[in-house]
C-alpha cells in the first residue's frame, strides 16, 4: 500500500474515531467505562447477565389491569362509564366522595378438566382499584350505579349545577 493510501485510511479511521468519541454515553455505558478504568480491563459482562431482565417478555400475570373509563361532565351531573370485563356484580365495590370515585373489583376464574389419566386445572385471580378525580363536586348519597354486560355506568348529581357561558372569539 502506498504512503498516500495509508494516510487516507488513517485519516478516515481518525474521523470515525472522532465521530464515536463525540457521541454522549448513556448512564450504563458511562458506568461500564468507569469499571473498565478501575479494573484496567474490560468489565466481564458474564457477571452481569443473570441480572439482565427483558421487561417486555414478562408473563401476563404481572400485567397491570385497570379498567378503561370515560368521565362525562354534564350540566347537572357527572357520568362515569367503566369497562369491567369478567367482573361479577357481587365482586364490585364503588365508593363516592365529594370530588372522587373509587372503583374496586376482583375476578376469579377456575377451570378443571379430567379425562382418564390426564388432569388439568387452571386458576386466575385478579384485583384492581382505581380512583378518579371528578371534574365537579357531586352529591355521593344521590349517586346511582347500573352494571350490565361488563359495563358500569355511575351517575352522580352535581352539588352546584354548572352554568355554561358562550365566549366570543375576537
Amino acid at each position: 500500500m502506498a504512503k498516500s493510501e495509508k494516510r487516507e485510511v488513517a485519516k478516515s479511521e481518525g474521523q470515525a474515531l472522532q465521530t464515536r468519541a463525540s457521541r454522549a454515553l448513556s448512564p450504563f455505558e458511562e458506568m461500564e467505562r468507569m469499571f473498565d478504568t478501575f479494573f484496567g480491563q474490560p468489565w466481564p459482562r458474564r457477571f452481569m447477565r443473570p441480572f439482565e431482565v427483558d421487561w417486555g417478555k414478562l408473563p401476563a400475570p404481572f400485567e397491570v389491569r385497570t379498567p378503561k373509563v370515560d368521565v362525562i361532565d354534564r350540566d347537572k351531573e357527572v357520568v362515569i362509564k367503566a369497562e369491567l370485563p369478567g367482573v361479577k356484580k357481587e365482586d364490585l365495590d364503588i365508593s363516592v366522595s365529594d370530588d372522587s370515585v373509587t372503583i374496586r373489583a376482583s375476578t376469579k376464574h377456575e377451570e378443571k378438566e379430567e379425562e382418564g389419566e390426564y388432569y388439568r386445572r387452571e386458576m386466575s385471580r385478579g384485583e384492581f382499584v382505581r380512583t378518579l378525580t371528578l371534574p365537579a363536586e357531586v352529591d355521593g348519597s344521590k349517586a346511582k350505579a347500573e352494571f350490565k354486560d361488563g359495563v358500569l355506568e355511575l351517575t352522580a348529581p352535581k352539588v352546584v349545577a354548572s352554568k355554561r357561558h358562550k365566549v366570543s372569539i375576537s
